[in-house]
């Protein structure tokens, strides 16, 4: 289950509580409640691992490709040397060692865009998924807010509050 399904549960559990006569308060089962939280609360924490362990492949994407990257240049330098002794030989290994090398920094350019294409794909999901999450989060607060201003009312000013039409009797 997602972290978007447990912020569901949860805004359905409270909104499902039995609700106190008379107030805006409602009972709910504590239990349920806290037991929900501490799901979503590791789910965020798998969330937050998984995002973490993108960031160490993509690291160890880029470094590999560095590494490659490496290596065929210092095989086009070794070749190059190889060769020298003739000069139409010469020239062309020269052409050849630059074509690889531009090969290579084109394949590390490549491999490197590729790999924060993927990264940068994870962490757009990532943020999403936290912004509804605080989302969910700043709904809850502010209606918890609510009902608080709403406890605070005398009998008198309860009184006077306009109901829409449909809610009157």
């Amino acid at each position: 289950m997602d972290v978007h399904a447990k912020l569901a549960e949860i805004r359905q559990a409270v909104e499902q509580a039995r609700s106190m006569p008379m107030s805006a308060s409602a009972v709910v089962n504590r239990a349920e409640l806290l037991q929900l939280l501490d799901e979503l609360r590791d789910q965020m924490s798998s969330a937050f691992g998984e995002a973490d362990r993108v960031l160490s492949e993509r690291d160890a994407v880029v470094e590999d490709g560095r590494m490659e990257a490496e290596r065929i240049l210092e095989d086009a330098r070794n070749e190059r040397e190889r060769i020298v002794s003739d000069t139409e030989v010469f020239r062309v290994a020269k052409r050849r060692a630059d074509d690889v090398l531009e090969q290579a920094r084109t394949e590390s350019d490549e491999l490197r865009k590729e790999t924060d294409d993927y990264v940068d794909g994870r962490l757009a999901t990532l943020e999403i998924s936290l912004e509804r999450t605080m989302e969910e989060v700043k709904r809850g607060r502010e209606r918890l807010a609510g009902r608080s201003a709403l406890d605070s009312l005398t009998g008198d000013e309860v009184d006077k509050i306009k109901l829409p039409e449909h809610l009157e009797r």
